[in-house]
């Protein structure tokens, strides 16, 4: 994968929550790197243009330039610390890359042939119970996205992580995961599943 995003950090060495604090009312993100058997180092970035990167998904799955000064490293972004009240970025953590080294990223998942699926016509409405999972590679292989092909899903029909066609070089990072649902079609009244939940509450309920 190419390196399509430019990140401009500055060094800092004053650490604490106070001081965290003051570098976000100036409108900087505190942030650290680390990774690559280096020694952990201490950043600083523009809250802005850092706003305008995350607003790809692309950067999330990424690997990403950053411009420490006049060097460069490679890296991935591996932590977000939001707010959680408002729309600001409390802290960002970005790991160093190796190219021989396998890395551990959350890739979107993309759905693609819903509009054609037969339960879909039929229907039915699809349940995306993941939007990305994470994948194990070397940063060469890495992809932006993996497309799941839910064209021939039926009413009632379900994809597994299993079901998953992966690049080639990526595995899952967690196998013990590949039963996980990914994509199912059920009707609008809610899935099979649902139903017979609720029928049981209701029993239960009556007893």
């Amino acid at each position: 994968m190419s390196t399509d995003f430019i990140v401009n950090v500055e060094p800092r060495t004053d650490t604490g929550k106070g001081a965290s604090r003051r570098l976000r009312h100036t409108g900087q993100v505190p942030g650290i790197i680390y990774g690559a058997r280096k020694e952990p180092a201490m950043i600083t970035l523009n809250h802005n243009e850092l706003i305008l990167h995350l607003d790809n998904e692309a950067f999330y799955s990424h690997i990403l330039e950053l411009k420490v000064g006049k060097k460069s490293e490679k890296v991935i972004l591996k932590d977000l610390q939001r707010h959680p009240a408002k729309p600001f970025i409390l802290h960002i953590d970005f790991q160093r890359i190796s190219a021989n080294e396998n890395i551990k990223v959350n890739v979107p998942l993309h759905f693609l042939g819903e509009d054609i699926a037969p339960g879909i016509k039929a229907g039915g409405i699809a349940s995306h119970n993941l939007t990305d999972i994470e994948v194990s590679c070397l940063p060469k292989d890495l992809p932006e996205f993996i497309g799941v092909d839910v064209s021939a899903l039926e009413m009632g029909d379900s994809l597994h992580l299993s079901d998953i066609t992966l690049p080639e070089g990526v595995v899952l990072a967690h196998t013990t995961n590949a039963s996980n649902t990914v994509v199912a079609i059920h009707s609008k009244g809610g899935s099979d599943e649902e139903e017979e939940t609720e029928e049981s509450d209701e029993e239960e309920a009556e007893e």
